[in-house]
């Protein structure tokens, strides 16, 4: 009997691809998507414990269901990801309606526990670190992913231990995957319609396997034919080393942004958050890739009113906004993670951090806005992805990964098309496709 599976994923890109490829694995063993909840036979719920209030907000989601099923048949119910990894069997107690909770370096087990579990009807979990099984598990089954902008896992973990942070606790240590495993798997989903590849890892720029770094992979993508354009994140400035700057001399395919998150412009502030480099280091590295190339633009990730931040630390932060002008940027107020170094310091006034926040967020949007004003009666190279949800439009991206939409059909889907940009706003550019004969099919 076919078994349907509603998946519903939170948080970064990683837990996007993990989603897809847990899915890979489960079809396996006879397990159909659905998008829609009330088919569902396996509700499978992707958490992320980045964010704030991330184990509440799996609760409600488990509420809702219940609800939904309350005069059904009850689905089987997994929950996985970073808070199943961070509260494992303590999910278990507190929600009945959970049966299987796996963490995210487990995947490799999740068809032997599924079958488990409907043969013995008995409550699982399981979290223990094992990169090496997992990835080799998933490496024997392929990537279905087909999407023309796929992403792809080369690195997990972190050995930072940012005071902030829990990942560390909940993905484990770096670990880099075999570099052949990494090639086979990109060289499978360009085969199969991928013209851009996002290189994803929680220190992308870590990566490390017997001594092939980020660059060796990048110049080893560069190879392929029917590949288009590379990006990777997430970066950490103290491994951005030069082979990986210089490599923007030579590639004709990775994308001309660079994500680096600072987190605090302020040197007192990041040596309170032990992230192991200071703002001249990180200036350092912006005028390196502005030597190489005028056109690469940053993007980065911010901390507001993280402990011990007062008005000086705050406008560092401002000036070095206004310093590097990031194109695209994301702002959070600090919130504590049970487990780490900051979680019992004492907080800044709320009311304080939420206007520092505003302000800072005005300012990154203006950055933005400025941006994308610039770009308009310009012709960009764009690559379609999709089909706009009205289906009466396409869905692409520019090379510093702004979002298009244009007039365009199906056919255009995987193609990389020139396109005037006729209006813009803070986070989407619009536009007319360029009738060229020499358009690039991707």
């Amino acid at each position: 009997m076919i078994e349907k599976i509603f998946i519903k994923t939170f948080g970064c890109q990683m837990n996007e691809y993990d989603s897809n490829r847990i899915f890979d694995s489960i079809k396996k063993i006879g397990f159909q998507r659905t998008e829609k909840y009330e088919e569902a036979s396996c509700y499978l719920l992707n958490t992320c414990h980045i964010r704030d209030k991330a184990k509440e907000k799996v609760y409600h989601e488990i509420g809702r269901v219940k609800k939904i099923f309350r005069y059904k048949k009850k689905p089987l119910v997994i929950i996985v990801g970073c808070v199943a990894q961070a509260e494992n069997e303590e999910m278990l107690k507190r929600e009945p309606y959970i049966d299987l909770v796996i963490g995210p370096q487990s995947y490799h087990k999740i068809n032997d526990t599924i079958l488990n579990h409907i043969k013995k009807k008995k409550k699982i979990e399981i979290t223990e670190f094992d990169p090496i099984s997992k990835f080799k598990y998933l490496s024997k089954i392929k990537n279905n992913a087909g999407k023309v902008s796929s992403f792809l896992t080369i690195q997990e973990g972190c050995d930072k231990f940012c005071h902030f942070c829990v990942v560390p606790y909940t993905r484990g240590p770096e670990y880099s995957r075999p570099f052949n495993q990494v090639l086979d798997e990109a060289k499978y989903l360009v085969d199969n319609g991928a013209k851009e590849i996002i290189l994803l890892g929680q220190n992308v720029n870590a990566y490390n396997d017997e001594n092939n770094k980020l660059s060796d992979l990048i110049l080893e993508l560069e190879k392929l034919n029917g590949l288009e354009r590379v990006r990777y994140t997430t970066s950490h400035p103290k491994d951005m080393t030069e082979d990986l700057i210089n490599i923007y001399k030579y590639s004709k395919k990775l994308m001309p942004l660079v994500h680096l998150p600072v987190q605090s412009g302020s040197n007192k502030i990041l040596e309170l958050m032990n992230r192991k480099h200071t703002i001249d280091k990180y200036i350092k590295i912006f005028n390196k890739f502005k030597e190489i190339n005028s056109k690469i633009e940053f993007s980065s990730d911010f901390i507001i009113g993280y402990p011990g931040e007062d008005e000086k630390d705050f406008k560092d932060t401002i000036n070095l906004i206004n310093r590097i002008d990031f194109i695209n940027s994301y702002s959070f107020i600090f919130s504590p993670r049970p487990g780490t170094v900051a979680a019992d310091l004492k907080l800044v006034d709320k009311k304080i951090s939420i206007k520092r926040l505003e302000k800072v967020q005005n300012l990154l949007f203006e950055n933005q806005m400025k941006m994308n004003k610039s770009l308009e009666n310009k012709h960009l190279n764009v690559l379609v992805e999709n089909l706009t949800e009205d289906r009466t439009q396409v869905f692409g991206r520019t090379e510093y990964m702004t979002s298009v939409i244009l007039d365009g059909n199906k056919s255009d889907i995987g193609k990389i098309v020139q396109v005037k940009i006729k209006q813009s706003n803070r986070s989407t550019l619009f536009g007319e496709k360029i009738n060229n004969s020499n358009q690039k099919v991707a």
